[in-house]
């Protein structure tokens, strides 16, 4: 299973405008990305501008699929401005469940 966890900082004042587009992602990828096997979105108890995903493929082709589709870019066209410096990004293969 490949997988992406990506930190995502909201500007200050933001973070709503940046939960809503994340749970807009998350509800395109349950209805559009088959090989997506689980796309989760946290945000900080302790720092509201701050959210992560943990996303799970079923393969590097359909992470790849993801970033560059429909859900991701529109994210990114909503959200963009309201983002508070670049996402970090982390791949990896899972190792244990």
């Amino acid at each position: 299973m490949h997988t992406l966890t990506a930190i995502i900082r909201a500007r200050k004042g933001h973070e709503e405008l940046v939960r809503a587009e994340l749970l807009k992602v998350a509800a395109f990828v349950a209805e559009q990305e088959r090989d997506t096997v689980g796309f989760y979105v946290a945000q900080s108890p302790d720092d509201p501008c701050v959210f992560t995903t943990y996303e799970r493929f079923t393969d590097r082709a359909a992470m790849g699929r993801h970033n560059a589709g429909a859900g991701s870019r529109g994210f990114f066209a909503a959200a963009g401005d309201a983002l508070d410096g670049d996402v970090t990004v982390v791949t990896a293969v899972e190792i244990a469940p």
